[in-house]
C-alpha cells in the first residue's frame, strides 16, 4: 500500500515537470509590452556576459553583465523604458528584479535575445 502512494506521488511529479517542460518549450510568450517599448525607444541591455555579447545580440544593445547591475545603475536612471535580455531569460529576470528593487518600474524582461531581436524583426 504505501508503495503504491509513493509511486501515485512520483508519477503526479512526473506530470507536472513534463507539463512545465511542455509550456516552456511550445508556450507562446506574451510580447504585448515588449513591443509597445521598443517601438518608444527603449534603452536595450543584455545582460549576458561580455564573450556571449560579443558572440551576437540585438543591434543598439549594450552589455551590461547581470553581475555588473547593481553597481552600473546610473546608467540606467532617465531612460523611459528599459528591456532587459539574455540567453533564456533567467539572467534578465534577476536584473528585472535588481532595478525593479532599486526604484525603477519601467523596465520589461524582454526574455532570451532571439526574442527581442525577432520582435523588432517582425515590426
Amino acid at each position: 500500500m504505501k508503495n503504491k502512494k509513493l509511486g501515485a506521488v512520483y508519477f503526479t511529479l512526473i506530470l507536472f515537470a513534463m507539463f512545465g517542460i511542455f509550456k516552456f518549450l511550445f508556450g507562446q510568450q506574451d510580447n504585448t509590452q515588449l513591443k509597445e517599448v521598443l517601438a518608444d525607444n527603449a534603452f536595450l541591455v543584455d545582460v549576458r556576459t561580455p564573450s556571449e555579447f560579443a558572440s551576437g545580440s540585438v543591434k543598439g544593445a549594450v552589455n551590461i553583465p547581470l553581475d555588473k547591475v547593481s553597481g552600473q545603475l546610473s546608467k540606467f536612471k532617465g531612460k523611459k523604458h528599459i528591456v532587459v535580455f539574455c540567453r533564456s531569460g533567467n539572467r534578465s529576470s534577476q536584473a528585472k528584479s535588481i532595478l525593479e528593487k532599486n526604484g525603477f518600474q519601467n523596465v520589461v524582461n524582454g526574455g532570451t535575445w532571439n526574442n527581442v531581436q525577432k520582435v523588432i524583426t517582425d515590426n
